[in-house]
Order: C-alpha cells, then structure tokens, then sequence
C-alpha cells in the first residue's frame, strides 16, 4: 500500500486540518500513576564519574534535557500527516495471541499510565547529528496489553502497522526483558502532537525508530521473526539497538577566547544508562567530565545525560572529541562506521580555533 493510499484508508478516522486541533485539545491526559521500572523520582543513578544535582543554569547552545515537542525531530514515511478523530480511533491486537483485543483513545487513558523520560534516536542520525531527542513519554506498558492479550506458541515479534501502512517490528523477547516499551498516548505532559503520533503510538527504550517507532498506530500482531518491517527489504538491519553515542554542543561556533572555556554536551547509552563521559584535546589522554543526575521518571538507561568538562583552551587550532561509556563496562566505538545498515558508530570531533 502506497503511503497516500494508506493515509486515504483511515476512511472516517481521518479529519481536516480545521477543527483536528480543537478535537485533540479536548483530551485530557491523566496524570501517569507511576514512573516506569517504578524508580522513584528522586532516586539516584550509579555512576563512576563526578555528578551534578541538575539540570544547570541553561547553557547557550546546549541542548535541553527535555527536547520541546516543536523541535523535536519528525522521520516517517507519511507524505500527509494523518489527523485522527480521537472518538472514532481504535487499535488492536491480534496474531499469535489467545485473545485478540481492541483499544480505544478513552481505554488507554482509563489504564495505569507510567511516565519515563526516553531518548528517541533516528538510525540515520549522523554522528555528532540532530535526529535524536528527549522527552517524557506518558502511556501503558506494552507488556501489560501483551499480558491481557495472551501470547501463544509463534509468537516472536511485536509487529506494529500506522495507519499510512508503515510497519516496524522487533522481537517480543525486547518488549518483555525489562526495559520500557509504551503505547505512548502523551508528551511532554500532554496529548501526543499530531505530528509526533495522535493519538496513540510506540516508544520503545533502547531502539531506533525505524523498527519500534510506530506512529498513528493501527494494529499490533504478534508474528513469527519470518516477518520483515518497511526498511528491511530496502536494505537496513534486521534488528535496530540504539549505540552508545555522545555529542558536543559547546562550543556552538568554530571560535572561543583562551583560557578556561566549557565543553558540554549530551550523551546516551541504551539501555545499560550513561556511566561516564571523557574529553580528549588534540588526541591528548581522557579527560572525566561531569555529569548531570537528572532524576527523571523512568529507568536508568532510558534517558541521555548532560555533560560538561572545563577546558583550559590554549592559543592555535584544537581538536576535541567526546566518547561515552555505560554501566555495563562497554566504551562507546571510535569508527568511524557508516550510517547504513544498523547506525553510525564514532566519536564526534570538533575543531576550534582559540585565539
């Protein structure tokens, strides 16, 4: 199905512009009774390096730990954005399952809801790129749908359809092994933006969009690991886990003074969490920078950190590099490693002239 066909499909689902905002502005979106994993906000993360009660005084340049809804990255493969009507939307379960359940807008809101802060990262995110962001999510776990639903014998993977026919999948082991994985029905503490996924679509921690990321959802089926997603066939892996990756925002331009000069950031490590983040100076050794415990609803490994290192900058041309490690003891690649087929590997190099 062609995404323009898709999109036609939805039939009486579907609005206009005018009028879709006022519908989606008349959700009310419960508060979540709980943070995902149950982590009590104000619960410490372990860690190897120097931490900072945060998030700090704001940075120009560095980025938000929580990304605003309206910079926050769109990839998918809708030509139109689809505009739902929240009282007529439904989605459903089906596949290798022992009942097959339908769910409509007000079901899931009726549900215990969780929050968890997640990064989202794109697969085609270039390394030191801006296809990643932060936000807290608000929806039901996916393990507790898959629960009421009954898994049988075959069942291997969550395969999830939008509504513009995209499909992504990832295995039913993944949905059930801990980490967060959501029918996601908000963001940022309130209804999800049309363009993001009204009324209701998957938020799976520690895997790239294009094999959970499932927007405007339609269906879930439980299938055999026989069945491919949408980017399989055109080349890209068949099993998409987030790398560990970091990123230096400051300095944001090509220039700073001499003398003492910050070098902050953001990194993430699905699903392990952020352990550390290290700076180097023209190949010179590691250097532990300092990182932000941001308290934040939800597991861990769900969410990137903020960095900041301060750098004592001398005059000439310098270069610096950022590298991440997680709580399970692995170092972030250096590569460099192409995008395609399963994400960029590398360190993100800045060059910058002190003067």
């Amino acid at each position: 199905m062609s995404v323009t066909a898709g999109v036609v499909a939805v039939g009486s689902r579907a609005l206009a512009t005018r009028g879709s905002e006022d519908l989606r502005n008349q959700v009310v979106l419960p508060s979540a009774r709980r943070a995902a994993g149950d982590r009590p906000a104000t619960t410490d993360r372990p860690t190897t390096t120097t931490t900072t009660e945060g998030p700090w005084t704001p940075m120009p340049g560095l980025s938000p730990w929580i990304t605003p809804n309206d910079d926050f990255y769109r990839i998918d493969t809708a030509l139109i954005v689809p505009r739902l009507d929240p009282s007529t939307w439904s989605m459903t379960i089906g596949g290798f399952v022992e009942h097959e359940l339908r769910f409509t807008l007000d079901d899931l809101l009726g549900m215990d809801l969780v929050d968890s802060a997640i990064t989202l990262n794109c697969v085609s995110n270039e390394v030191g790129g801006g296809l990643v962001g932060n936000a807290v999510w608000t929806g039901v776990p996916l393990a507790d749908l898959l629960a009421e639903a009954g898994l049988e014998p075959g069942a291997e993977q969550v395969m999830a359809w939008s509504v513009d026919g995209f499909n992504a999948g990832f295995p039913v082991a993944t949905a059930l092994d801990g980490r967060t994985a959501l029918v996601a029905v908000g963001m940022n503490g309130e209804p999800l933006p049309f363009r993001h996924g009204f009324p209701a679509r998957l938020v799976v921690a520690g895997l790239y969009g294009y094999v959970s990321a499932v927007k405007w959802l339609d269906r879930i089926q439980l299938t055999s690991l026989d069945d491919d997603g949408y980017w399989m066939p055109r080349g890209w892996a068949k099993y998409g886990p987030i790398k560990i990756a970091s990123r230096i925002d400051v300095p944001a331009g090509s220039r700073v003074l001499t003398g003492r000069q910050p070098v902050a950031g953001v990194a993430w490590a699905p699903v392990a969490g952020v352990a550390g983040v290290e700076v180097s100076v023209d190949d010179g050794p590691w250097m532990e920078c300092r990182i932000l415990q941001d308290g934040a609803p939800g597991q861990p490994g769900d969410s990137w950190v903020q960095w900041l290192h301060t750098w004592d900058a001398q005059p000439g041309v310098r270069v610096l590099r950022v590298r991440a490690h997680d709580l399970d003891g692995r170092v972030q690649s250096p590569g460099p490693k192409a995008i395609a087929p399963d994400g960029a590997e590398g360190y993100h190099v800045r060059r910058i002239l002190v003067a």
